[in-house]
């Protein structure tokens, strides 16, 4: 069972209110204390002023655009009622039973793979209702949930998870199932989702208001009426929406989605636990991310790849994703994993030694996602921002990469990424300049870049 990791995510939050985290706090000792028991009052703990409060500012401090209605975030601090009547007024919606969500705003965004991947966006008002939901039950599954889940919850990480791998692998688990369920977001049962959720909570307020946000309308922006201003007078035409409803998938983007997913994915971890599952039968070790998993195990057989599919397509009713869903054996030259935007691979030691070592290594889509990036940064739109603000948007970003990628052995990606923006930058200075850099009695390119700061990635 996860241990300790409401207590990390308290340490990482101290502005929530301590009567709400003494709260959180009973909630997860509860839970964990008597597994069979389910919650029956709990509404109330939602509507309260602090938690709604607490609600706020989390969700405040996340940013993020706005829903159908278009409201933002600055919009409600500029208002008349300000915050504190925009809390009051959802406020008095909970309590009195009248609240009902707004249609979820879907957009596309690009994936790393490629192709596109559909987000929904809440408005504000349904995103401070779903935190302060998240508030009030996470800690009651979190009392649950296995170690070896490692997405969205509070204090883990994908470096946690990256860890838990290489452990595995370094003792002895190099047969790995690397698995990929296709738009797993988007096809969780609901039915399936809220008897999940009934096995904890009994609460027909709670369960009502989990319900409702799983059967909000998605509205989709039609093609070409994205809105239009007017030459003449400064309004926006509303664009027209085409409106969906689903029995299946939590919308990427919305508070409580990751909170959901993990508590459907949970019973894959549950069963995979369980006596009849590969955590015994196999010796298996799973380590899962979301809905990314991967299981490392001595030997991977038929028996234990029929059980996963059986598992995932008949019982769970998600669908497994064949073409990206492989077997490898790292014990064998050559053969490597890519989990989390990372590579596992035994490689030469640098040193001539005989044996070889487990290297972790940003992937090689990863770099060339990142150098497309760059490319982008640097192109020839961004001619007219000044300079020393373009190496500030710059160092901004590959600080972040960076903080992401540092782990394992990243030296010689950030060699590369170290390269190429050197070489994207200098041919930007050419391009912005009508006459060659002149090197006589001048800083060199390199030098000039230093010298407005720009980021050299460094490995530990």
């Amino acid at each position: 069972m996860a241990t300790s990791t409401t207590e990390c995510w308290f340490q990482e939050h101290k502005r929530l209110p301590e009567a709400l985290s003494r709260l959180r706090r009973a909630l997860g000792r509860k839970a964990k204390e008597e597994p069979a028991f389910r919650f029956y009052t709990l509404y109330g703990h939602i509507t309260r002023q602090d938690t709604l409060e607490a609600a706020w500012r989390l969700v405040r401090a996340n940013a993020g655009g706005p829903g159908i209605d278009g409201v933002r975030f600055a919009d409600i601090e500029a208002s008349s009622e300000g915050v504190e009547g925009f809390l009051s007024r959802l406020r008095e919606d909970l309590v009195t039973k009248e609240y009902r969500p707004s249609p979820v705003l879907r957009v596309f965004i690009e994936k790393r793979g490629g192709g596109q991947r559909p987000l929904g966006i809440p408005t504000v008002r349904d995103r401070v209702a779903q935190m302060a939901l998240l508030l009030i039950i996470e800690p009651i599954f979190e009392a649950e949930f296995h170690d070896s889940s490692y997405g969205f919850r509070p204090g883990r990480s994908a470096h946690d998870a990256l860890g838990a791998v290489r452990t595995h692998i370094s003792q002895g688990f190099r047969a790995i199932y690397d698995a990929d369920l296709r738009a797993c977001f988007d096809t969780i049962p609901h039915e399936k989702l809220l008897a999940c959720l009934e096995r904890r909570i009994s609460d027909r307020h709670v369960l009502a208001l989990v319900r409702r946000w799983l059967k909000a309308p998605v509205a989709e922006a039609q093609r070409g009426t994205r809105g239009k201003t007017s030459r003449k007078k400064q309004d926006r035409t509303p664009p027209h929406y085409r409106f969906s409803r689903s029995t299946r998938g939590t919308p990427q983007g919305g508070v409580l989605s990751p909170l959901l997913a993990n508590v459907f994915l949970h019973w894959f971890d549950e069963v995979f636990h369980r006596t009849s599952g590969p955590g015994v039968f196999a010796n298996a070790k799973l380590v899962r991310y979301a809905d990314d998993f991967v299981i490392c195990a001595r030997y991977i057989g038929t028996k234990l790849t029929a059980w996963v599919e059986r598992t995932v397509e008949e019982w769970m009713t998600l669908e497994i994703n064949r073409e990206k869903t492989r077997t490898v054996d790292l014990g064998i030259v050559g053969a490597h994993l890519d989990f989390l935007g990372y590579t596992f691979r035994y490689d030469r030691d640098l040193h001539g030694r005989a044996q070889r070592y487990l290297n972790v290594t940003p992937s090689k889509k990863a770099v060339a996602r990142e150098r497309e990036t760059l490319r982008l940064m640097t192109s020839s739109a961004r001619c007219h921002q000044p300079f020393p603000s373009l190496i500030k948007d710059v160092n901004r970003h590959l600080t972040g990469w960076a903080q992401y990628f540092r782990y394992g052995y990243p030296s010689m990606a950030f060699r590369s990424v170290n390269t190429y923006i050197r070489m994207r930058l200098s041919l930007h200075m050419d391009r912005r300049s009508q006459r060659p850099w002149r090197k006589h009695g001048e800083k060199s390119k390199y030098a000039y870049l230093e010298s407005l700061g720009l980021v050299y990635l460094k490995s530990k």
